[in-house]
């Protein structure tokens, strides 16, 4: 689907994410403070979206390398961009799962911020993929 998009809509698409979510999580932060939320739960949501807005960073920058490498096959670049997706998914699943051993109201901040990332992120792609027209 993503591949019938524009060439400069990916990168406003992300940049729209990154907004967004960092407006949607500034709001559930003082939202949770008003609900009386434990301060580590919502601590852990700002933890989360951090988290979630620094893979995207990574997987940007990994993906722009990858891209000015020149001609690769395309098996060449999913092993590239794979074995660093690898790793830094499994970082952020360990810093995820020692936080909810130590503190599990930090812990489920955490992944309540990571979710929260994905939601807008989800909600942004169908927005701009419903104005380009759909998927053919």
């Amino acid at each position: 689907m993503l591949e019938n998009l524009t060439p400069n809509t990916l990168p406003r698409l992300l940049r729209r994410t990154t907004i967004a979510t960092l407006i949607v999580a500034a709001l559930a932060f003082f939202g949770s403070l008003l609900l009386n939320v434990p301060p580590m739960g919502s601590l852990g949501l700002l933890v989360g979206v951090g988290l979630a807005i620094a893979n995207l960073r990574f997987l940007d920058r990994q993906t722009a390398t990858v891209e000015m490498k020149g001609e690769q096959t395309p098996k060449a670049i999913r092993r590239q961009l794979g074995g660093k997706t690898v790793l830094r998914l499994s970082i952020m699943t360990v810093i995820v799962g020692v936080a909810v051993m130590c503190d599990h109201v930090l812990g489920i901040g955490i992944v309540s911020g990571l979710v929260l990332f994905q939601i807008v992120f989800v909600a942004n792609v169908l927005r701009v993929v419903a104005q380009q027209g759909g998927s053919e």
